[in-house]
């Protein structure tokens, strides 16, 4: 109840002086009652609320965990344990198709990397077990945890590691998963969160670009990694067609057509049904909020529907999933340090599977092993601090409206424990999942006309009620083979596209093709030279290519998080000096920063005026080339 009211004193403060400065600046009452209520939009934008990283005050040694658990659970945790509504239950099924298949996914290509050490069933267990007991105990709801490439890949460099030193991997992974534990436990308590303050629009909208277009591509068909998004399909040599190279009828073209409109089906249904909130149809307004928030889960239904009913003898590409819910690596014998049958081709059956628990002291006779795992830990440890922090970065962005507050230290802790006790349990390592998280903040949200979130509905139901569904799903694979993969790629391909939809980098991107008098009204377009606009558009996006380029290459993959971390002194020494404070304002700010620095321009006008004189100057040049054109 402190916390509410001493916010409340400080809106209302902060919203005095803007009223003052108002008044000094503007003489007339009407401009002043204008940019009053100019400055009252601006302050529903903002989303202070006490966020630890805003302040100035002490937040280390411990501080800044207490102030976050007391800032979210401590206030907030009855209300997000009992908002349940319809919503809820959409959402929920929404994201739980979402997540369960690059789970699966995710596990098969751990499993190929590793050696079976770690596989599907690994990956849906760590994704079950850390999501529940994130929505009890985590401290911003809105997050999704999962796997991520960049983890993958430095899993994958620690198992070859592992393999040249003659070291059991899960051994070698388990001291690495412990360090990083320790690591972020360190972190938090130092208040190392404190450098998310220096993450800005720049990096963030670099960062959800990245993960965005990853979902694109693998779901269209990503050309660095054969066989992965429904293009691939057109293919003779998918895997999904070997299976039927004997067979003299059979024509790939038919499943691949299938493929294409099974996925490109459903991700325009959901679009369509997203739209049905404002339409005439239905029979009150009820009804299109239900269909609004199950548009995803009602065209993963009729897709599938559609496929195994209606075109049941054209075979399309389902889940690969397990047959049993035990360990995935079988052993040779009973010391189970070698994996069958890759390594005891002459046998003719597995001694067993693994043990759950892995023995920390299998070492192979080299003491050094723990101490040595320090080494890629502090890599992992730069990869996961930065995942996360970016992605509750851009959660707790103000333009989303949550009024919950940020944990960045108290979840640092949390997810710090869960990577701890997934590597001793021998499971891949969880992160914030930035596209899921995004999408799964969106779902929630209530949004006006023109696309703007007015409210999120803050619930831990959603997050515990997903993962949930995941745990059951472990006892009921089969159930999973029922959905053709070409729909699960729809899903993907309309969350990766519906997070751009919110990402002002992307429409900046769109703005270096368009007509320079019809660019969109926006304060960077309006108060800022248009060439400047643009470079700092190519400067993201010369970012982004390297991000990609670094990511896709798997040699140097582990140097991901180094490249992600650059972008920060990038931002604070390069761009001050290619750019004024004003433009960077305009273009990298909070919305409030730049609403003031808007009311400050109302009056002189000169900024304004110097962009639409270039303006001019670009449209006269060309009309005069148009009309000698015509002369000619």
């Amino acid at each position: 109840m402190r916390s509410k009211i001493e916010a409340g004193e400080h809106l209302q403060t902060v919203t005095g002086s803007d009223e003052e400065m108002v008044e000094s600046t503007f003489d007339d009452e009407e401009t002043q009652s204008s940019m009053k209520r100019y400055v009252a939009s601006a302050d529903d934008e903002r989303s202070d609320n006490g966020h630890g990283h805003h302040d100035n005050g002490n937040n280390g040694w411990g501080r800044g965990i207490v102030k976050d658990f007391k800032r979210t659970i401590g206030t907030h945790y009855k209300e997000e344990i009992t908002n349940f509504n319809f919503r809820t239950i959409g959402v929920s099924l929404f994201i739980f198709f979402a997540a369960v298949s690059p789970a699966i996914t995710f596990g098969a290509v751990y499993g190929k990397s590793t050696n079976n050490n770690i596989g599907a069933i690994e990956m849906l267990l760590a994704t079950a077990w850390c999501g529940i007991v994130y929505g009890f105990v985590g401290g911003q709801p809105m997050m999704i945890n999962g796997g991520t490439g960049p983890v993958l890949a430095l899993q994958t460099v620690i198992f070859q590691l592992s393999k040249s030193m003659d070291i059991p991997f899960l051994t070698i992974n388990a001291w690495t998963g412990l360090w990083i534990c320790a690591l972020l436990c360190l972190a938090a308590f130092v208040d190392l969160n404190r450098m998310v303050k220096h993450l800005t629009r720049f990096t963030d909208e670099i960062f959800a670009s990245l993960i965005a277009a990853i979902f694109i591509i693998d779901a269209i068909g990503n050309p660095l990694a054969s066989g992965v998004g429904v293009f691939w399909y057109f293919s003779p040599g998918h895997q999904s067609h070997v299976q039927h190279i004997d067979d003299e009828y059979y024509s790939h073209y038919a499943p691949a057509l299938l493929s294409c409109i099974l996925t490109f089906g459903t991700t325009y249904g959901a679009f369509y049904l997203r739209t049905m909130k404002h339409s005439r149809f239905m029979p009150n307004q009820t009804w299109r909020n239900l269909i609004c928030d199950f548009s995803v889960v009602i065209n993963i239904l009729i897709w599938t529907t559609i496929k195994n009913t209606g075109f049941s003898e054209v075979p399309t590409e389902t889940l690969y999933v397990p047959d049993s819910f035990a360990p995935t690596l079988l052993c040779c014998d009973a010391s189970c340090t070698t994996s069958f049958p890759v390594d005891c081709p002459d046998q003719d059956t597995a001694w067993g599977r693994r043990p759950w628990l892995v023995n920390l002291g299998d070492t192979n006779g080299k003491a050094w092993v723990p101490m040595f795992a320090l080494i890629p830990a502090l890599l992992a440890f730069i990869l996961v601090f930065l995942d996360n922090g970016i992605t509750w970065h851009l959660v707790n962005d103000p333009s989303n409206k949550l009024t919950h507050g940020e944990a960045f230290n108290y979840d640092t802790i949390v997810i710090g424990i869960m990577i701890g006790v997934n590597s001793i349990l021998g499971l891949p390592w969880l992160v914030a999942s930035t596209v899921p998280t995004i999408v799964h903040v969106q779902a929630l949200a209530e949004k006006d006309d023109r696309g703007k979130i007015r409210q999120v509905q803050e619930t831990r139901l959603t997050h515990i009620i997903i993962h949930t569904l995941i745990l059951v799903t472990i006892f009921a694979l089969s159930a999973l083979k029922l959905i053709p993969i070409p729909v699960l790629y729809g899903v993907f391909l309309f969350m990766g596209i519906n997070s751009l939809s919110t990402n002002q980098l992307w429409g900046r991107f769109k703005m270096l093709f368009m007509q320079p008098s019809r660019l969109p009204d926006e304060p960077f377009t309006k108060y800022m030279p248009h060439n400047k606009v643009h470079l700092f558009t190519i400067i993201q996006v010369f970012i982004f290519i390297c991000l990609v380029v670094f990511r896709s290459i798997p040699q140097i993959a582990i140097a991901f998080p180094i490249i992600v971390k650059l972008c920060i002194p990038i931002r604070q020494y390069l761009l001050p000096k290619l750019f004024s404070k004003e433009e960077l304002t305009l273009l990298d700010a909070e919305d409030r920063a730049i609403k003031k620095l808007v009311m400050n321009f109302e009056k002189t006008g000169h900024h304004e005026e110097a962009v639409h004189r270039d303006s001019q100057v670009i449209e006269k040049a060309a009309f005069d080339f148009a009309d000698e054109d015509t002369r000619i």
